[in-house]
């Protein structure tokens, strides 16, 4: 049963309407993918079998996505998160605020914060540098908004999932593959950054905020985050596999046993899923619309646009990860969306799983921040910024996912294939 690919490009346009109109992104993804199978020719029947397989597909990740909220629990409610930012900060020094932000960012994201999570957790320490030195808000949130770009593609995050799963290859792997595009990254959006110093408004006052736990210290507080990646790394080092789904918890259970605070631990783990619900949630939706996008026309006319563009056949994987951010404004959505419809096709055109993967990955953060996702919202609500000064922002953002976007490919497409 085919779609057409009239049909995807409605669903598509359908969900970001929706999602625009602020209709639970979930809901608008489901409601894309039945219009989008109806006018796409599949029938009330086809259209919910397509709609459930692709859902079923969705699955292995948003199992291991649930357990990871015990470790991102861990993090965020017992202070870790805010500590490493924090020392962070503190060790790079004031005199080079943008560049410890965005490291900070960065670092935090890459540990298995969510992008939007980081930014908010630096943003307190960002407002108070931005006063002192008299950087702009613009600024600040340019150098947190960068590195949590760079630190999201070599993360334990939802997306960095959702890519491994769908091509079959290593968490670690798709991990590892972030790090050089990612350095690069964060030096652009370092650079940016400084050239907004300037620009935009500034920061006038400070809301006092209430901790609500008195913070670990830096050594306990990184403990989870590293047990996680111990465990994940024995299978490329020694060759024993511990899945995420078990390397995720049991960096959150150690992180809170170091900390002196395992008493909190099914209070950490509560907020955690409770977030993760949030994503796991958004995926079923993420899911319904691959299935329709998966069976229709639209891959065709993808490959027909790439090659007659003259563009190499690996130059999908990129181009379905920048399509599918920019449609669902969601590094997790877009890399679960491509990953699913385009990496079968991908593997067949003879790309390896980790460079699809890998690429599908940072494509995805090119558009992820449009306005009809909520990373463009949450971001400017944290430094008190306007929506005119936040849109302002947007193409310097995909100036840094656009980097590593080419970084990724240059590797992945041309030297290591």
């Amino acid at each position: 049963m085919e779609v057409t690919a009239l049909g995807a490009i409605v669903a598509l346009t359908i969900a970001i309407v929706l999602i625009v109109k602020k209709i639970h992104p979930a809901y608008s993804l489901i409601a894309g993918a039945i219009f989008g199978g109806l006018i796409g020719g599949a029938g009330l029947t086809g259209t919910v079998d397509l709609m459930m397989s692709g859902a079923k597909d969705m699955i292995p990740a948003i199992l291991r996505i649930l357990t990871a909220g015990i470790l991102a629990g861990v993090l965020i409610q017992s202070g870790a998160a805010s500590k490493i930012a924090e020392t962070i900060i503190e060790k790079i020094g004031e005199s080079k605020a943008l560049l410890a932000l965005a490291l900070a960012t960065m670092i935090l994201t890459s540990v298995g914060v969510f992008v939007d999570v980081a930014i908010i957790t630096v943003s307190s320490i960002a407002l108070e540098m931005a006063r002192k030195t008299g950087l702009s808000k613009s600024a600040i949130l340019m150098a947190m908004a960068g590195g949590g770009k760079a630190g999201n593609i070599m993360s334990a995050n939802p997306n960095t999932i959702a890519a491994a799963d769908n091509f079959g290859v290593p968490l670690t792997s798709v991990m590892l593959a972030g790090v050089i595009p990612a350095i690069v990254g964060v030096i652009v959006a370092f650079l940016l950054a400084k050239k907004l110093s300037n620009k935009g408004t500034f920061v006038e006052k400070i809301e006092e905020t209430e901790e609500a736990e008195e913070k670990p210290k830096f050594l306990p507080a990184i403990v989870g985050p590293l047990v996680a990646i111990v465990l994940l790394m024995l299978r490329p080092t020694v060759g024993i596999e511990v899945d995420p789904l078990l390397a995720l918890p049991i960096g959150g259970i150690c992180g809170a046993l170091a900390m002196g605070k395992f008493k909190n631990l099914k209070k950490y783990a509560q907020f955690g899923i409770s977030n993760m619900s949030g994503v796991a949630i958004l995926l079923i939706g993420t899911g319904t619309l691959a299935g329709i996008i998966a069976n229709s026309g639209l891959k065709d006319l993808v490959i027909q646009g790439i090659t007659t563009l003259g563009l190499p056949s690996f130059a999908l994987a990129p181009i379905s990860g920048i399509l599918m951010g920019a449609a669902t404004a969601s590094t997790t959505s877009g890399t679960a969306v491509a990953a699913s419809v385009f990496g079968p096709t991908i593997l067949e055109l003879g790309v390896s799983g980790l460079s699809g993967a890998a690429m599908i990955h940072a494509g995805s953060t090119v558009l992820d921040h449009l306005p009809h996702g909520s990373l463009f919202h949450s971001t400017a609500g944290c430094v008190d910024m306007d929506m005119k000064e936040r849109f302002k922002l947007i193409p310097y953002e995909s100036l840094v996912g656009l980097t590593l976007t080419v970084v990724s490919t240059v590797m992945f497409g041309f030297i290591i294939k």
